[in-house]
């Protein structure tokens, strides 16, 4: 079957390889994969940033139908649609951060798509208690938004405070962005999205998912936009997604005296920032990494009756011999989420 895969370390190394279909062993269940997320953890293991263990199929946010169960299916049948929570594979369940769901500090965790093979290739096996069904009617492009979207909600709804009349900045219009945007209108702030001018088409997405302001940072002051509407005080909530030295800094400039700063975009390389912004605006700061099990609980939740449409944040599909145009358009930040079909 065709796979993407990295295959040696170091920068580059990503190749679509003919490999066997995996078999299905007891407490398994086999998908065959209709949709395979692009997300910026596959852009940083091509950059041979993050931790991977090559040769291994990249892939974590999929979505498709179960065609085969390896002893118990713990509920789930053959021709279920399902989404997979990669994140969680292998961990031990008996350490400290285990048993209080934050399963992604586990030692022994090898996440599918890094640690594991993942879903950008026909078929992909997983431990069958990382499987979880989804409606029949949901679309396959919305069912691979799940993983990313129980990432935000952590980051929203549980580590961030949000308060009915807050004020929110999101920096970072990408789909991680969009969804914290969408999350942040439910808890009733007022939200205001900032991007830079390759942000175009996706500040534009902001606006029709429910922010009040999108504003190019290039062209505009969006702190001077954000004390205009909070008499001169700020923003109540910075969350960055975009994880660079200027949006950072920009969620830094934009905060209000003891506002609240999460950081959910994945920094990998050191930059300099105004840290004594921290400390002079008593910032109470929060970092968010991947879900755990109450957000995955809630996320799945919200999905299952329906209400948030994930399809949205969709803008591209590729066939999986077209990969490379899929990961250079994530790469470039053209559309929203781009979507490899196997």
């Amino acid at each position: 079957m065709k796979a993407v895969r990295k295959v040696t370390e170091g920068e580059g190394g990503v190749e679509l390889c003919d490999i066997p279909e995996p078999s299905t062993p007891d407490g398994h269940v086999k998908i065959v994969v209709h949709a395979g997320g692009i997300c910026g953890t596959d852009l940083h293991i091509r950059e041979g940033g993050y931790g991977f263990k090559p040769p291994v199929t990249l892939g974590h946010e999929i979505c498709g139908d179960v065609v085969e169960i390896g002893g118990d299916g713990q509920g789930i049948s053959v021709g279920n649609r399902v989404t997979v929570n990669p994140t969680a594979n292998g961990s031990c369940g008996r350490c400290r951060f285990c048993h209080t769901g934050t399963y992604f500090f586990c030692e022994n965790r090898r996440s599918i798509g890094s640690g594991t093979d993942g879903g950008f290739a026909e078929y992909l096996v997983v431990p069958t208690n990382l499987a979880f069904t989804v409606p029949g009617d949901l679309s396959y492009d919305a069912g691979a938004m799940v993983e990313p979207f129980a990432c935000c909600v952590k980051a929203v709804c549980r580590y961030t405070k949000i308060e009915p009349g807050h004020t929110a900045l999101v920096c970072g219009p990408g789909p991680i962005g969009l969804m914290c945007v969408w999350l942040a209108k439910q808890a009733g702030a007022s939200v205001v999205v900032a991007g830079t001018g390759v942000d175009g088409d996706r500040l534009d997405a902001a606006k029709s998912m429910g922010a009040n302001h999108a504003v190019n940072v290039e062209t505009d002051d969006v702190t001077e936009l954000l004390r205009d509407m909070t008499d001169g005080y700020g923003a109540d909530v910075v969350i960055d997604c975009g994880g660079t030295r200027g949006s950072v800094n920009q969620c830094l400039q934009a905060a209000a005296n003891c506002a609240q700063f999460t950081q959910v975009a994945l920094i990998e390389h050191p930059f300099e920032i105004d840290w004594g912004r921290v400390v002079y605006k008593q910032l109470r700061v929060q970092g968010s990494i991947a879900a755990d099990w109450p957000s995955w609980d809630r996320a799945i939740q919200i999905v299952r009756t329906g209400q948030v449409d994930l399809e949205p944040f969709v803008s591209h599909r590729h066939t999986i011999d077209d990969w490379e145009t899929a990961f250079d358009n994530a790469e470039n930040k053209i559309g929203l989420k781009q979507i490899l079909i196997p």
